[in-house]
């Protein structure tokens, strides 16, 4: 099977029985062979020998951190790694910092947005899905700062896991949306449903997707939105896999759906377009050799493993 690029970081052991431990991360965070991720405005910190070349994540060291006068306390913990049994942290500081910090701005770049690092798989998968982790780790703290219930300032704990409010206790933790994402086949089982959207790239065209709400499984969420945006009746669903997305912090259940129809009706609110494509079109597409100069996804989407999986003839 296609396995897209952002998947779960596998290697690291994100030790969630310990974080809690305030004396655990003390030590790994002290540690000599502790490793920090710095994102500079939600952008990693890598290392590349040119433009289009392949690159790795620049790992830095405590004593760095701290030579540049950065804010280490406010480290997230993301586990430790088995190479070395050291510490893995993420720092994010803001673009501000970067510059202005003692010997940092050259060490801080470049600093390269994760979905331009995901398209043009830049980065080995692991580091890929670290950063990953990290970013929507850090999202979810910049929207987290302050209590949703009494308004009062929060507190980091858990290594970055958990945040406590200090007026009135309540405990938060990261949230993950789930969305899924289907492909949805036609009838016959010879053709598949792809849709344009206007924040989509300029003749690229992709699976449909959703997010799940309140009240919902998996297979409602899917003959809903399918509904909602192509006017479709789908009747078998069948799960396919799935993909974290820390765009910011979703994570995408891969679908196939069976249409019991096949007369399109688009929610121009939802989407732009939507059409049937041929299993010989979808195969141009994924070569990007189609005439009219139509493409899929990249390799770091999820909706590029579906679609794959389709021209391959595993939906039946």
């Amino acid at each position: 099977m296609f396995k897209a690029n952002i998947a779960a970081a596998e290697q690291l052991n994100r030790h969630s029985d310990k974080r809690s431990e305030e004396t655990f991360i003390a030590e790994q965070m002290n540690a000599a062979n502790t490793r920090f991720i710095v994102l500079v405005g939600e952008k990693p910190v890598i290392q590349s020998s040119g433009l289009g070349e392949e690159g790795s994540v620049r790992w830095f060291s405590l004593a760095d951190l701290q030579s540049y006068g950065f804010p280490v306390e406010q480290s997230y913990f993301l586990g430790t790694h088995p190479s070395d049994g050291g510490g893995r942290f993420a720092l994010a500081i803001t673009e501000d910092l970067a510059k202005t910090a003692t010997n940092a701005i050259e060490t801080m770049r470049p600093a390269v947005d994760l979905r331009t690092l995901a398209k043009n798989e830049v980065l080995p998968s692991e580091e890929l899905s670290t950063i990953g982790m990290a970013k929507a780790l850090n999202h979810w703290h910049e929207n987290a700062r302050y209590c949703g219930h009494c308004g009062g300032a929060t507190e980091i704990r858990d290594g970055g896991w958990r945040r406590v409010c200090s007026p009135c206790g309540r405990q938060h933790f990261p949230r993950t949306d789930p969305v899924v994402i289907m492909l949805i086949v036609d009838p016959s089982g010879e053709r598949c449903l792809l849709g344009h959207e206007a924040r989509f790239e300029t003749n690229m065209w992709s699976t449909l997707a959703g997010f799940i709400e309140h009240g919902e499984d998996i297979e409602h969420a899917v003959r809903r939105e399918t509904m909602e945006e192509a006017g479709l009746k789908i009747g078998d669903v069948r799960y396919h896999s799935t993909q974290p997305w820390p765009f910011p912090h979703s994570l995408m259940i891969g679908c196939h759906g069976i249409a019991e129809t096949s007369e399109i009706t688009i929610d121009p609110k939802e989407i732009q377009e939507a059409r049937w494509f041929s299993r010989n079109e979808i195969l141009l597409m994924l070569d990007e050799s189609h005439p009219d100069g139509i493409f899929v996804p990249g390799k770091q989407a999820i909706a590029r493993s579906l679609i794959q999986s389709f021209a391959d003839g595993e939906v039946v």
